[in-house]
Parts: C-alpha cells; structure tokens; sequence
C-alpha cells in the first residue's frame, strides 16, 4: 500500500509516520508540510533520524495522489473540508483525523465548528471507530476518523448502552488528558510552567466532542442518548483517563456487567477489559498504554447510588488518532487489522 500523510509535522503526523514506516505491508512515499517543506521528515520528528531520508513536501493534489493508494490528512479542523473534494475526484482511499467529517447532522456541526463548505459528504464518511462500524469502513472511500477523548468515551461506554439497564438522558462523562492533546502549536496554557503540576479545568460545558458522543452512543441504543462531559488537563504527555458514570434503572451483578463488556466486543484485539483483585493497576491506567493501539476497559458498581462506574484508558495519539487509522486502513485494505499495530507500551513510562 502506498501511503502519503498530508499535514505531517504535527504530533499526531509523526505517529502516523513512525507507524507507516515500519507497516510490514505499507510504503510511506509523501509527505507533506508548507511550513517545513523541502526539509527531512527527521528534522521535524527526531525520532525518526537514521530511519528514513524522506523530506516534507507542498502539498499538490495531482502528484500526491499519483503516487499513493491511501492518504492520511493531519491538518486542522475546517482545512480538510476543501482538500477532501479534490482527493476522492482521484480514486484515493482517505482517512480524515480532522473533524470536519465526523458529524453526521449538518446543523449540529455548524453548532459546533461553523459553517462547512460541502455539507454533502458528511453522510458519505464513515465513523472511525473500528469495533462499532468495521464492516462499514471496509468498503469505505472515506474514514473521518473518532476524537480522541470521544474515542476512549464512546468505547468505555457502548457495551452498557443498548442493555436497557442504563438511564440513557443522564450520563455523566470526565476526561482527564494529556499535553500532546493540544497539537504541536503552543500557547501561554501550553507554556511549561503554566502547564506543569496542574488538574485544569479547560471545558467543563459545551465541548464539541460531545457531539460525537451522543452521534455515535445514540446509535448504539437505538434512541437519542444524552451527554453531560467534561475535561480537564493534567501533567502528563500522553494518554487519557476517561470516567463514565452511567446511572441505572435496574440493577445489574457483577458478573452481568462483565457479560456485558465481553460480549460487546468478544475477540476485539484492541481491546482490554481490566479489573483485577490485587496490585496497583487493578483498573485501567494510561500509564501502561502510552505508545499503544490498546484501548483498557474497567468498571466499579456503586451500590450506594445505583450507577455503574466506567473508566477507559488509552493514548491520545495512537489509539485516539494515528493508530486508530492504521487499523481502519488495514479493514479498508482487507487485511489483518492488527498488522502493524501488535505491540506493547513501555512500562514503566
């Protein structure tokens, strides 16, 4: 498979690229920045020096798409709108990790985002999360692939959804993420003695992943879900922690919780339900998933007040970004979804 990354530069470009390289069955052959071009993709992503001699290029939608199969867009919200066009006019397969194609409802993008300039795609992407929509991204042209934060919400919360068990207009969701999750440009928040030794509250009300939350979860439940989320910032790099307070309206064991959980998403690679009885990471904990493509699942009964308690870990950058769209670009190429992606964190981190 022949792969270009357009917008590579950033954090989330350079994951796709360090994946891209060392896919046993991809060839990285462009990438792409106007900031950077014509300078070695190691110049940016210093990782990477020794591994490749590849350089940033312009981006031009005729040479870029003459030498690739599959392309990734890592640019900003609202700037693969007007890219997208021109690359489907190709035959190119792509996977969008903007926005700008996750929302299903015109009215509740421009809600969110503003206008968008070419509302008659958003019912032709397919939603990136390959445990719910695996078999529609294998015949998909165009993945828009999940949020971060919504990816770990969406996957943490799903199974319990459709029981009937759970109060679906009164869910409770809180996420707690890492630095790289504000993009490589910085600012005074970003700053490191602004940003260091902090729990801050950064949209407590109104963030426009939950829009994607209550997208996806309502499908799962057959009717409208609603969502009260918030987030925070905290003093890591990587990862988010994601709280899932899912309130009941009949009680459920144990046992039937974790029925729940295994049938939902049954031989799922990806996926990891986490609750042990002993040690210090008897729950998840992004710590022991950085630089993975693991989602880790676990949950607490309340008794108290009826709830059940979700907690989902996972890195920002890898499951909730470029890892999340290797593997839709393996259901697309009908291979393996795991090829590529099979590896363990670094522990400890």
């Amino acid at each position: 498979m022949r792969t270009g990354v357009i917008g590579a530069s950033g954090y989330t470009g350079g994951d796709l690229v360090r994946l891209l390289l060392f896919h046993p069955k991809a060839e990285l052959t462009c990438v792409t920045s106007r900031q950077f071009s014509g300078k070695y993709l190691s110049s940016v992503h210093p990782n990477l020096r020794g591994i490749t001699q590849i350089k940033f290029e312009e981006f031009n939608v005729n040479k870029i798409s003459d030498r690739c199969d599959y392309i990734f867009l890592g640019v900003p919200h609202r700037a693969s709108m007007n890219i997208v066009p021109q690359l489907l006019e190709t035959g190119v397969k792509i996977i969008d990790l903007s926005a700008d194609f996750r929302i299903k409802n015109l009215e509740t993008y421009e809600y969110y985002y503003g206008k968008h300039e070419h509302p008659e795609l958003l019912g032709k992407s397919i939603y990136g999360i390959s445990e719910l929509h695996k078999e529609e991204i294998k015949k998909a042209n165009l993945v828009s692939c999940p949020g971060c934060l919504a990816s770990s919400a969406i996957l943490g919360a799903a199974p319990m959804i459709g029981s009937g068990a759970v109060d679906l207009e009164r869910i409770v969701i809180d996420s707690k993420v890492g630095s790289s999750a504000s993009g490589r440009e910085f600012s005074l928040s970003t700053h490191h003695p602004e940003r260091a030794n902090i729990v801050r509250p950064y949209k407590a009300t109104n963030h426009r992943h939950t829009a994607e939350m209550e997208q996806e979860l309502s499908e799962v439940a057959g009717k409208q879900v609603k969502i009260a989320f918030s987030a925070h910032a905290v003093d890591m790099v990587r990862g988010i922690l994601t709280t899932i307070h899912l309130f009941l309206e009949k009680e459920l064991t144990e046992k039937e919780v974790w029925g729940l959980f295994r049938e939902f998403y049954n031989d799922e690679p990806f996926i990891r339900i986490i609750k042990q009885k002993t040690g210090i990471y008897r729950l998840p904990d992004p710590k022991v998933i950085v630089g993975t493509n693991y989602c880790d699942i676990g949950f607490e009964i309340d008794e108290h007040m009826p709830r059940v308690v979700v907690l989902s870990a996972l890195d920002n950058l890898i499951k909730g970004a470029a890892g999340q769209a290797v593997q839709c670009m393996n259901l697309m190429e009908g291979i393996d979804e795991t090829t590529g992606l099979k590896f363990p964190g670094i522990h400890p981190y």
